[in-house]
């Protein structure tokens, strides 16, 4: 981008040069007055413009190049545009309130600027004006969405990063109005000046939002069993065997055993069956009810039982009734986790949410957060369902992808996107 000056008599046709030579989308970045009017010769106008190629030879008026201006803090291209069009429409402004203000000429300057003249100055300075206010409002509509949302509620300049950040990683449009309605009644003005102070507060906030469930120790003597269940493809299989290696060979030393209720699907019970092996496992496949009660007597010296349940869409009652009767039969407590994709969409999160949740699901599980760059989504499951997070599966890689969950990664994720891996 190189900066081009030109002058004239009035800012219109410095405009009007600077137009002919750089064409319209060249950037105004300043307009002043630098020689005032005398009785021997007439006021002087410099317009810089900044353009990326270079200007057009003009006949009349050689272009400077001006010396390059000290480095400033990089802002968002359309927020420069915004900005030089404000300052440049200010500044039109007031050359028009001095023209209007000025004092009638002498008798020798009479005759080098007439009132007609002075009109059709006006008339320019007018339209340029009114040129670069539409400008501004149509940036204005781009970037703020007329600074309006949801009808009733107005989003300061200030807060448009956030906004924006929201809104693309997929956060529900009413989710974000209610927490930015909260942030507009209790932030102190101060804090408001920053950027950066604005952005810390919304990551302290968003973090506050999210419950989290931490992993505790399976006191000695008692038996802890936990399901998983959720829609099809979410990888419910990949991340109980993430889980039963994380209890029984990483970070503890517990007995693990495994069952699983998919019998609908041999791929699948031959995959767990191979992860048990390798882990050296015991492993159990039920059908029906009574089996469920037998398989959970053969695992009851297991300190941890991880149970694997059918693949099923939200929408398929009879299976996620068959779930719910193998629950009904039994009388020892079982921690239902329900897992879902970082990557669905939220109405379709929202949906599993609600046809599972008759379960009595207890946390939230998290897949596949490095296929998506979103996470507004699961922000919102969250902030609506007030479930608890407590695992996160970070890849497909058994069993280093899963970790504990935790709102600084969570919204590191989502203001940042997901830290992807560096192939060595």
């Amino acid at each position: 981008m190189k900066l081009y000056t030109f002058t004239a008599p009035t800012p219109a046709e410095a405009l009007k040069k600077a137009q002919a030579a750089c064409g319209e989308e060249a950037l105004v970045i300043s307009t002043r007055e630098i020689r005032k009017k005398s009785l021997t010769q007439s006021p002087l106008y410099e317009v810089v413009v900044a353009h990326k190629e270079a200007a057009k030879a003009h006949a009349s008026e050689p272009e400077t190049e001006v010396a390059p201006q000290k480095p400033r803090k990089k802002i968002d291209f359309d927020e420069e545009i915004l900005l030089n069009i404000s300052k440049t429409a200010e500044e039109l402004s007031r050359l028009q309130a001095d023209t209007l203000g000025n004092p009638a000429p002498s008798h020798a300057a009479t005759s080098e600027i007439s009132a007609a003249d002075k009109t059709h100055e006006y008339k320019l300075l007018k339209r340029d004006i009114e040129a670069l206010t539409d400008k501004i409002k149509l940036l204005q509509t781009m970037l703020w969405e007329e600074k309006k949302y949801a009808n009733d509620i107005r989003i300061p300049p200030e807060f448009a990063e956030i906004y924006k950040i929201a809104k693309e990683s997929g956060m529900d449009e009413k989710h974000i109005k209610a927490i930015l309605e909260e942030t507009l009644e209790h932030m102190p003005l101060h804090m408001r000046k920053s950027s950066n102070t604005i952005r810390r507060y919304f990551q302290v906030l968003l973090k506050k939002l999210i419950p989290i469930r931490l992993e505790r120790e399976i006191p000695k003597g008692e038996q802890k069993v936990m399901m998983l269940v959720g829609p099809t493809g979410v990888g419910k299989t990949t991340t109980l065997a993430k889980l039963a290696a994380r209890y029984a060979l990483l970070e503890h030393r517990y007995k693990v055993g495994i069952i699983t209720l998919d019998t609908y699907r041999i791929g699948a019970v031959e995959q767990l069956f191979q992860y048990a092996q390798m882990m050296k496992l015991p492993f159990e496949d039920v059908i029906d009810t009574h089996d469920f009660k037998k398989a959970l007597a053969n695992l009851s010296y297991c300190d941890l039982i991880l149970i694997d349940t059918v693949g099923s869409s939200q929408h398929d009652t009879q299976k996620l009734k068959k779930i719910a009767a193998f629950l009904e039969h039994v009388n020892q407590p079982i921690d239902v986790n329900l897992v879902l994709s970082a990557s669905a969409k939220y109405q379709d999160l929202k949906d599993s949410w609600e046809k599972f949740s008759f379960l009595n699901i207890d946390t939230l599980m998290i897949t596949k957060f490095d296929e998506t760059s979103g996470f507004g989504n699961i922000f919102s499951l969250i902030y609506e369902s007030q479930k608890p997070l407590s695992y996160f599966s970070t890849g497909q890689e058994v069993p280093d992808d899963l970790r504990t969950a935790s709102a600084d990664f969570f919204i590191e994720c989502l203001f940042e996107g997901f830290p992807q891996k560096v192939d060595a």
